[in-house]
């Protein structure tokens, strides 16, 4: 059965990252891997082409796709847009639509690669780590917010930190459910020793943890847990944690990996309909110079093939291809060593559909 992927370019690197990600799933088709592409715009594309960054049209794309597979938003030349208009709020307004509140972002280092990372190789050789980060709460989603000015006459920015029982509840039966398939140790990451909104979290976590008791369960607050990415990143299994917290420890945590351009991550909803793109950003210094890393988005295709699609199998070959080129020392300039084939977007790619094909 056909599976229809909206494929969503955005700016800067986007369209050159998504076009090579395409062109590697559709390599997978002669062996059975039948998808079908749609293209629409997003972020400042589609300010530019609707004055909307997230156009009427591309939602109805996504409300018709199985799955959606997302570039990159911003620029510099659009950061004088009124907010709502900003190109960012495409990427929010989709995860508030589509209600995928659980944002997975593992981070894993490469043997190859370990000597990428700024830490000791030893710190991090081996390193495999999921971060569940709930994603259509917290700050960001909040009201009242706005900035006013006070009553001293000085002008004041707000924002209002909010999470209710339900969903805090369904982020973390997501977190011991992924921890159950993983080594059964979820850390719950607040600062309830401040914040009223996170000692709710703790509360919650610790109900729904007598649900799951083969899986043990801690807590830390995330100052600490900055500073214990970068002591013991090895520690951690599976950690969970709100809207804000995860933005910060999730993007921590890549450059323990050696390159933000080499993570994935998946927004999924409760009906496993999700959002599939690379943690990193849109690159404007480098976009449209062939340059950009395509492993994150490729790897966020691998995630799209298991949670979505339910073609694990497809999934599995995608990541061994990934890990070939990686043992074959094929590089991008973020990941050059010496003695490595330093090569470009679409060599890359190349690269990587060549070992899907010896590996069938």
């Amino acid at each position: 059965m056909t599976k229809k992927i909206a494929v969503l370019p955005g700016d800067g690197i986007g369209p050159e990252i998504t076009e090579q990600c395409v062109r590697v799933l559709q390599s997978l088709r002669p062996l059975g891997l039948d998808l079908e592409f749609e293209t629409a715009a997003v972020g400042g594309a589609g300010f530019d082409q609707a004055k909307d960054p997230l156009p009427q049209a591309t939602v109805a794309l996504c409300e018709s796709a199985d799955a959606i597979l997302f570039g990159a938003v911003g620029g510099p030349q659009y950061d004088n847009l009124p907010r709502p208009m900003r190109p960012e709020q495409g990427l929010l307004r989709l995860r508030k639509r589509f209600d995928l509140f659980a944002n997975l972002r593992p981070a894993t280092v490469f043997p190859e690669l370990a000597h990428a990372s700024t830490l000791k190789p030893e710190f991090v050789a081996g390193l495999d780590l999921l971060i569940l980060r709930e994603l259509t709460s917290d700050i960001y989603f909040g009201q009242p917010r706005g900035i006013h000015q006070n009553p001293q006459g000085l002008r004041e920015g707000f924002d209002t930190m909010r999470y209710n029982e339900a969903e805090i509840s369904r982020i973390a039966h997501v977190g011991f459910q992924t921890a159950m398939k993983r080594q059964r140790r979820l850390c719950s990451v607040d600062k309830a020793n401040v914040l009223e909104t996170t000692q709710l979290w703790r509360e919650v976590m610790i109900d729904i943890a007598r649900d799951y008791p083969e899986v043990e369960l801690s807590h830390m607050y995330v100052d600490n847990a900055a500073m214990q990415l970068v002591r013991r990143p090895k520690q951690f299994d599976v950690i969970v944690t709100g809207n804000m917290f995860g933005d910060i420890l999730s993007d921590e945590a890549s450059m323990l990996t050696g390159s933000i351009g080499m993570l994935p991550s998946a927004s999924l909803n409760d009906k496993k309909f999700g959002l599939y793109e690379p943690i990193h950003g849109s690159a404007p210094d480098i976009a449209g110079k062939g340059l950009a890393n395509p492993l994150a988005i490729i790897l966020s295709a691998a995630m799209m093939l298991r949670y979505s699609l339910d073609l694990a199998g497809f999934a599995d070959q995608l990541e061994a291809a990934v890990r070939k080129v990686l043992v074959q020392s094929y590089r991008t300039a973020d990941i050059e060593e010496p003695g490595c084939k330093l090569v470009g977007t679409s060599a890359m790619a190349d690269a990587v559909i060549d070992a899907l094909r010896e590996g069938s």
